[in-house]
């Protein structure tokens, strides 16, 4: 099966897979529990004030209007790895970041379904985006795994009652959420190009909170 044809959810999965498996194992080594404490320290922002004074990142946005201060430096980031998949990994649309410094995550889909690449998920091709990738995961406010997990089980629920009935339930493991879908991921037995399932992504898209958004 070619990327081309490959359902969407399986290759979101396995990007999301590629990037935070290795990196709870890099946390569990550094002596991290993959709570956002390292080193005895909380690699949150969230209470952390920075000066919501327009910068590069108001500029990709094309505005000035005023950014949450905690997450600014996290939006900043952002804006550095989206300059870098548009000019090193040369996907030149790559959408600007939201605000909150979340991707836009259904646009990166547009340009994965466009292209054939699953690339553009996570790092660009060859991975030549990583670091920048790194760089804004150090710095993503706490997610707050609770209100994760309850948003990827409402999805979901929401998935099944519209038709997707083999969806599955995400689960917890060692304090994180880790998202459900498709029941067997490496051999994927739900078509998520069909007419019905993408009905039932759009239906219950607004279920997904923005730090989980592309998880699932």
């Amino acid at each position: 099966m070619s990327y081309a044809t490959r359902p969407r959810a399986a290759l979101r999965l396995r990007a999301t897979a590629l990037v935070t498996l290795p990196l709870l194992a890099l946390a569990v080594a550094c002596g991290g529990d993959g709570s956002g404490v390292k080193d005895g320290r909380s690699t949150a922002i969230a209470d952390v004030p920075a000066a919501p004074a327009p910068g590069a990142a108001d500029r990709a946005e094309g505005t000035t209007s005023p950014r949450p201060a905690a997450k600014s430096a996290y939006y900043d980031a952002q804006v550095k790895y989206v300059q870098c998949m548009r000019t090193k990994s040369g996907y030149k649309d790559y959408p600007d970041p939201k605000l909150s410094g979340y991707l836009d995550w259904a646009e990166i889909e547009k340009i994965v379904e466009r292209t054939g690449e699953d690339e553009a998920w996570k790092g660009g091709r060859k991975g030549v985006c990583f670091p920048e990738m790194r760089a804004a995961m150090d710095v993503e406010p706490e997610v707050d795994q609770q209100k994760a997990y309850e948003s990827l089980l409402a999805h979901a629920k929401c998935m099944r009652d519209n038709g997707v009935s083999r969806f599955t339930n995400p689960t917890m493991s060692g304090g994180q959420a880790i998202p459900g879908g498709d029941p067997n991921p490496a051999s994927p037995v739900l078509d998520s190009g069909s007419p019905a399932y993408e009905r039932a992504e759009e239906a219950c898209r607004s279920k997904l909170i923005e730090s989980v958004e592309g998880m699932q």
